[in-house]
């Protein structure tokens, strides 16, 4: 891959603040998502990040429970927020400068998303968490992600998984699953491989935003994916698959 990045944005899923605990946040995990954070920072390269709610509350499972789909959608999303100012807290306290922007208003905690705003606190060198997804119902924190990186004009989309990279079968059912290090749009889409939501991967494409899978739970990847290092698997429109 061989590159560096200027401007990344880094999409968490809530499971990954949870740790091994099964549900809720990891203090310890997160102080080490904050430093790994704070590692990026120091380089110089401006981040924002997504972070999901599945740790508290997912939506689709309530709905599928009976609970009313935008209702669970709405309260996946507050989800969200609480995760985004933990993380917040955890950064501020080794002194890495960052705001949360909410696409729900939430003004006695956060600031309301502005994409200018956003923009300038990336230019000064802060670290932007955006809360609640895109404000809407029906539509996931990786969507989210993919809206947020083209509207601020991200390069690059990390997405940290606990995994490390896209397989063509489920790794932890399949042990000869094949990983890929390249993929292009099109094949993740024709082959419904779930790398992200099919509008996330959609909106990716049309924005040419490549996507870099790779694993969170492995110390010092965040600032590897930043420096260009091989790791993962890089989804782009350039890619070949391989």
């Amino acid at each position: 891959m061989g590159r560096n990045y200027r401007r990344v944005l880094l999409k968490l899923s809530g499971e990954a603040l949870m740790g091994n605990m099964g549900y809720g946040i990891d203090p310890e995990v997160v102080k080490e998502i904050a430093q790994e954070v704070a590692e990026v920072v120091a380089t110089g390269v401006e981040i924002a990040i997504v972070v999901g709610g599945g740790n508290i509350f997912r939506g689709v499972k309530a709905a599928s429970a009976g609970m009313d789909r935008a209702n669970a959608d709405y309260i996946g999303m507050i989800a969200t927020v609480m995760n985004a100012m933990t993380l917040q807290d955890s950064l501020e306290q080794i002194n890495i400068e960052t705001r949360v922007q909410t696409a729900i208003a939430m003004q006695e905690l956060a600031e309301p998303y502005i994409r200018r705003k956003a923009i300038r606190h990336l230019e000064k060198g802060r670290v932007v968490i955006f809360g609640a997804g895109s404000g809407n119902p029906f539509f996931t924190t990786d969507t989210a992600a993919a809206l947020r990186a083209a509207e601020i004009e991200a390069e690059v989309i990390f997405k940290a998984t606990k995994v490390d990279g896209i397989y063509d079968a489920d790794p932890m059912e399949v042990p000869d699953a094949r990983r890929y290090n390249t993929l292009t749009y099109n094949h993740v889409l024709a082959k419904d491989l779930r790398v992200m939501d099919s509008t996330a991967i959609a909106l990716c494409k049309e924005n040419n935003i490549p996507i870099l899978v790779f694993d969170l739970t492995v110390r010092g990847n965040i600032k590897r994916a930043v420096m260009g290092e091989s790791i993962g698997t890089l989804v782009g429109g350039s890619c070949e698959i391989s």
